[in-house]
């Protein structure tokens, strides 16, 4: 099962260089069959530009999650801490594989859904990915 999450930019050209192999999350989905992201950059991009695999979900208390995960986390660790206050724990998506689409997709005229502010779940009669939209990047 696919989800799309939001993610800045700056964010999702680290994930698409390799310098980022973790997408952090204060809160995460509930169904364990999810095993891909759809990724929407949000402003000033606004667009569907790509897809990763997860490897596997971390969920562990913050001072562990940053200890396993800062190397290629592809941010400070004043702005992890800052990102989880007033969580004692937290979730990181290892990303496994990345794909970038050749094209940006709108995401209301290809997936008919509005933006999500978190995540949402993508039903399979929704994905209208189309392979010469894509191109294949292995991190």
């Amino acid at each position: 099962m696919k989800i799309i999450l939001s993610i800045k930019p700056e964010f999702v050209e680290r994930i698409f260089n390799g310098t980022k192999k973790f997408e952090f999350r204060r809160l995460i989905f509930k169904n364990s069959s999810v095993n891909k992201v759809v990724i929407y950059a949000s402003a000033p991009i606004s667009k569907v530009v790509g897809e990763f695999e997860i490897k596997s979900v971390h969920k562990k208390k913050l001072n562990e999650l940053w200890a396993e995960t800062s190397e290629f986390s592809g941010i400070s660790k004043d702005y992890f801490f800052n990102y989880f206050k007033g969580k004692t724990e937290g979730y990181a998506l290892e990303i496994k594989k990345v794909t970038r689409y050749n094209k940006q997709l709108c995401i209301k005229e290809e997936f008919g859904i509005v933006p999500p502010q978190s995540f949402t779940y993508l039903r399979e009669e929704k994905l209208h990915t189309k392979q010469e939209l894509i191109e294949q990047s292995t991190f």
